[in-house]
């Protein structure tokens, strides 16, 4: 090949390279400046981040409500929703709408007596048995019209790689991503989803829910070390009980329950929608107008009212069963949006995050009296004062209590001396490294960019994020150590072997 061709050719390529790299604006306010948003008449908000590098785009549905708002007889009905949210509308996983429709009342009118039956002080097992036989029959009989996992299937079939959702404690979150050309196609599905929901094969998922309580937690020693320990750090606000709910709530949830959970909370002034990727802003404004403008929506729900009262002293809780010891450390924290939030994520990434911490160092390497170490911060949820945590399990021959004497050590440490500048330092690069790694994808771009919007009140408060973290100085992270880390603000919890136990 002559020289010239050669060269044109070497050009060539290495614009094709470039093409293949996903470009990344290197200033955060760059992206920040891309970001638009617009807020339809029923109150449902869209954050919109268009990238044209590739043809896709992420979505991000972000229902404001979680187990926290869930009150006595209903814990663990936001997850059930979740469940629920995925089997259809009036259109998609039914062959005869009218014909299924029919039968829910008579459904929910059977286990209404069934109920009524179980809690009489002499219940009648003769008419309970009875019952439960002409409810498994009109299960039967609805079943023959359901279309199953369609909702998934068109999802899939149109490109749709990442179809999920998940509940937490603060919110419920439903995630898509498809071909940008596929924008409609999105727009249409989801919005019939909100629009028109129908909650179909209900007793069958309640089963599904509470089978995976059983797996999850009363057959998982540390499931139930965790929910015992919320139960007792949490005395009043609602981050007392589980995502997944109490067992006897989850039997006597009804179907009108969460259709009056859905009414309240699956509002448009309580959904925010993050989408990024390969979009024109004037055509989402557009088909969001006429897709999800046509839902009619009330003012956005009360906020959780129960703020959780100081703690007067230590609280302790142990689980007996059969395990290695596990001990657990959880103290007070202010919620996310509070002037402490940068230091104590500082504070729990040096002292427990990694096999470079110092709790990873003491308790595993040198003393090698715990197996596993760590700390995390904002948990079980950050959108409500909360707790940071320790944990440690410990090695044969040695115990929980040498773990806690030990970490209660590498506090007193932080107390006294505060971090190192390479400690700090070393924090805020990986903490850099993680936010711009993360605002590289657009699925977490749009998970961000909800989040803050949700919980913190703007999504532009994620570009300030970083500078937050850089002016963090070790006296903050002593601040918040002496201030956060004291005995009466904690809950200890651990398991006792059973073994031990005798």
């Amino acid at each position: 090949m002559p020289l010239k061709k050669r060269l044109y050719f070497l050009l060539f390529m290495i614009l094709v390279l470039l093409m293949q790299q996903p470009a990344f604006p290197q200033s955060f306010d760059h992206i920040k400046g891309a970001v638009r948003e617009f807020t339809l008449d029923n109150g449902m908000k869209f954050i919109v981040l268009e990238r044209h590098e590739a043809p896709v785009v992420s979505f991000h549905v972000y229902a404001d409500v979680g187990s926290a708002n869930e009150s006595y007889g209903i814990t663990g009905i936001s997850h059930l929703l979740e469940h629920m949210a995925f089997k259809g509308s009036k259109v998609v996983g039914t062959s005869n709408y009218e014909a299924e429709k029919a039968l829910f009342p008579k459904m929910d009118e059977l286990y209404d007596k069934l109920k009524r039956e179980h809690w009489k002080v002499k219940p009648d097992t003769a008419l309970i048995a009875e019952l439960s036989k002409e409810l498994e029959a009109l299960r039967g009989q609805a079943k023959q019209y359901v279309v199953n996992n369609e909702f998934f299937d068109m999802l899939e079939r149109e490109g749709d790689d990442a179809v999920n959702a998940y509940t937490s404690n603060d919110a419920t979150q439903y995630i898509n991503s498809l071909p940008s050309n596929r924008l409609e196609f999105w727009m249409s599905m989801i919005s019939d989803r909100f629009l028109n929901p129908v909650f179909r094969e209900f007793y069958k998922e309640k089963d599904v829910v509470m089978e995976e309580r059983r797996l999850s937690l009363e057959t998982q020693p540390i499931g139930k070390l965790i929910e015992d320990f919320m139960a007792t750090a949490f005395k009043a606000h609602p981050y007392h009980h589980s995502i997944v709910g109490h067992m006897s709530d989850l039997e006597n949830i009804t179907r009108q329950d969460v259709i009056g959970y859905f009414q309240k909370y699956y509002i448009p002034s309580n959904l925010t929608v993050g989408i990024v990727g390969d979009v024109n802003f004037a055509a989402v404004q557009e088909m969001a107008r006429l897709y999800f403008g046509r839902i009619s929506s009330n003012p956005k729900p009360e906020r959780v009212r129960t703020v959780e009262p100081e703690q007067w002293g230590e609280r302790r809780v142990k689980v007996r069963a059969r395990s290695q010891p596990v001990l657990l450390i959880g103290y007070h924290r202010p919620n996310a949006g509070h002037e402490d939030e940068s230091a104590l994520e500082a504070l729990a990434n040096i002292i427990g995050q990694g096999r470079s911490s110092r709790l990873y160092e003491v308790l595993v390497k040198e003393k090698r009296i715990a197996a596993q170490t760590g700390c995390f911060s904002g948990w079980p949820g950050i959108k409500f004062p909360n707790l940071i945590a320790f944990f440690a399990i410990s090695t044969p021959d040695h115990t929980s209590d040498e773990c806690l004497a030990a970490i209660d050590e590498e506090i007193g440490k932080i107390k006294q001396e505060s971090v190192k500048p390479d400690e700090l330092q070393k924090f805020k690069r990986t903490y850099k490294k993680g936010l711009i790694d993360s605002m590289k994808s657009n699925a977490s771009m749009a998970s961000l960019l909800t989040l803050n919007e949700a919980v913190l009140g703007d999504w532009r408060l994620l570009f300030d994020d970083l500078a937050k973290m850089e002016a963090v100085t070790a006296e903050d992270i002593k601040r918040v150590a002496d201030k956060y880390l004291v005995e009466d603000n904690r809950t200890v919890g651990e398991i006792i072997p059973e073994e031990s136990s005798k």
